[in-house]
Order: C-alpha cells, then structure tokens, then sequence
C-alpha cells in the first residue's frame, strides 16, 4: 500500500448512534476543572447539556449556575438527599479520587448514569464498589477517558487496526507538569494520600499513557516494575514526585512511561512497530497532534486536520449516546478496574523493588 493510502479522511464521531434526545447531567465537584473545561464542553454539545451544579457551598453551586445558564445549584447533602433528582439522568463525578464512590453510590440509588473521572477511586477496592453499586442498580458506569474521544487519538486507533504499524514493539509514554506553579498550594488534594490514593505522579498523570496504551494497541499489560522517588517537602506524603515504569504487555510488546508532577510540561506517546510509528505531541494536554511516519515519510495531522474538535464536548456526547442508544461503552467500570489494578502494581512493585505479575 502506498503511504499515503493509509490516511483518508477522519470517520469523525463513528461512534455516533443516536440523533434525537438530550442527556441532562449534574456536575458533582466544583474544581477548576469542572468549570474552566467541563461546563464549556457541555455547553458545546449536541446530545447532552448540565442542569444541576453540585458543591459543598451552597453559594457557589448558585452563582456558577447562574453564571452558565443552569437549572439548579445544590449542595452535596442535598444531592444525597435526592434534591433535584427529577432534573438530571446522569451524574459526572469530579471531585478528589477518594470521594467519587459516594457519590456514584448515590447516583446508582437514584437511578442515574454515572460518568466517574478517572482515577475511578483511591483504592482498587473502593473503585469495586463503585463497579458493583452501578451493577447492583443496573445502571450506566463509564470512567471519564477523554483521550478515548479525541480525534488524533481515534484516527491513530484507526492506523493501528489498519496494519499501518506492523507487528507492535514497543512504547514511549511521557506526562509531566509543574503542579505547584499551577496551584500554589501545597496542602492541595493531589499530595494527599488519603484523597488522592496511591499516589500522585502515576495516579493523575502516568494513567494516561497506560490507558492510551490499552486503548490504541487493545492489550494489557502482564507485569510491571516501577521506581519511584519524591524531593520536594511538598511531597513528603506521596512516593511519586518522580516516577518511571516499565510494563510487559500481551505479546511481549515493552512499554517505558515517566510521570511527574514536578517538571517542566511535557506529554508524548510514541508507539514503534515493525512497519511504522504513530506517535502524540503533545499528548495528552493541548492540541493532540498525530505524526505517522513508515521510516521515509511523515505526516502530521493536527488539531485543526479534524476540525478542532474538543475531546471533552466528545466525552460528554459519547456517555449521552451510550444513555439514549444502549450501545455498549468501551471505558466501563471493568474497563477502568483494569487501570487502578495496573497502577497498585505499579506502587508494589516501586516498594517492593520487584517485578509484579498481573492476572
């Protein structure tokens, strides 16, 4: 196949089953994240928009649904207590890693879809029982991998199912960033093991290359090793201001990662076949752009090849038409097990200074 046969034009939102209908969501957690990225992306959608705030200030969720158009600001007692309930058919859970499971229990109890940022929990045991609440209630679990909707990421999915890289040999995942310039805070919840879980570095920001990973090449990995170090007295409590592991995916394919969230900003996925290399830069935060190249030729397909289309609004849509098709979800509440399971492997094996195998 001539190289540039591999490249026609992007299947954009091949996933798409329904047109009709709207998914109305409560956003529980009030972080920047929620309102400097997720409100911004639900006000652009197409099959879904927010119409309750949640926050453990009763001031802020009002005056942030004033701000944005939404229905109704409440606080975390009033969403337990089912305020609101009738408003909302799904619930997107974005507060520290160590508080989601009450909140998608309570979602669960109402009834409701729950769209769970990643990590899914703390713990691999309390992200079980986020995993068992949803079953038990039968409704909706997806963990929140926005990379799974971005286009470079799904057209680079695409390559590789294609045959573009041969036979998969090996990976390069990079994510860093200079966490306390971005918050000066130093008792911020990402350095505190009882909210953030394991730890830090892996946790937030190494989770993206494996998910990537797992995502792009569909194998897991079968065994890990890890080192990890911590410098800064900010760090004290977590094992991870800098972190490195090695992971063993199914069939041999070598997986190399770094993460830390104390340094200079840098996401990168490389992945080396046989045949070729696709690789993201900047990866995972920014303008995900794909380069493919065959050994001889490159291409470069930026953000704007795919129309700038934002990864989050796509989040959003993709959870609504799972809601209002039923079709299946790829990033459910197994699919997201499989992560927290890796990174406490991930830990172990940085502790124990050994190689730690996966079921």
């Amino acid at each position: 196949m001539a190289f540039t046969d591999w490249f026609t034009e992007y299947a954009e939102r091949d996933w798409q089953q329904s047109t009709e209908g709207t998914v109305r969501y409560a956003l529980v957690g009030l972080g920047w994240w929620t309102t400097d990225v997720a409100l911004p992306a639900l006000e652009a959608a197409e099959l879904c928009e927010a119409t309750v705030l949640v926050s453990s200030s009763a001031e802020k969720a009002g005056r942030l649904a004033d701000e944005h158009g939404v229905d109704h600001g409440i606080t975390y007692e009033e969403y337990h207590d089912g305020a609101a309930a009738d408003a909302y058919d799904a619930v997107y859970v974005a507060t520290p890693n160590a508080y989601h499971l009450e909140y998608a229990e309570t979602a669960a109890e109402l009834g409701k879809g729950v769209l769970c940022e990643k990590p899914m929990e703390a713990s691999v045991e309390r992200a079980e029982r986020i995993v068992d609440a949803c079953e038990d209630a039968g409704v909706p679990l997806m963990v929140a991998y926005r990379m799974q909707t971005d286009p470079a990421v799904r057209q680079a999915r695409e390559l590789v199912e294609d045959g573009f890289l041969g036979e998969p040999v090996q990976v390069y995942g990079n994510n860093s960033q200079p966490l306390l310039e971005m918050i000066p805070d130093e008792n911020q919840w990402r350095l505190d093991p009882d909210l953030t879980g394991y730890g830090t570095s892996v946790m937030d920001l190494g989770i993206y290359s494996i998910n990537t990973t797992r995502y792009l090449l569909r194998r897991d990995p079968v065994a890990v090793e890890a080192r990890m170090s911590s410098h800064h007295d900010a760090f004290d409590a977590v094992p991870d201001e800098r972190s490195s592991f090695l992971a063993v995916l199914e069939g041999d394919v070598q997986l190399v990662s770094t993460a830390s969230q104390r340094a200079h900003t840098d996401t990168q996925l490389k992945i080396t076949g046989t045949d070729g290399q696709l690789e993201l830069r900047p990866a995972f935060h920014g303008e995900c752009t794909l380069y493919a190249s065959d050994g001889d030729l490159t291409v470069e397909l930026s953000h704007d090849s795919f129309g700038a289309v934002e990864e989050t609004t796509e989040e959003f849509d993709y959870f609504a038409d799972r809601l209002l098709s039923e079709a299946r979800i790829y990033p459910d509440g197994e699919h997201g097990l499989t992560d927290m399971r890796i990174i406490e492997a991930i830990h172990r094996a940085a502790d124990e200074e050994t190689a730690i195998e996966l079921d």
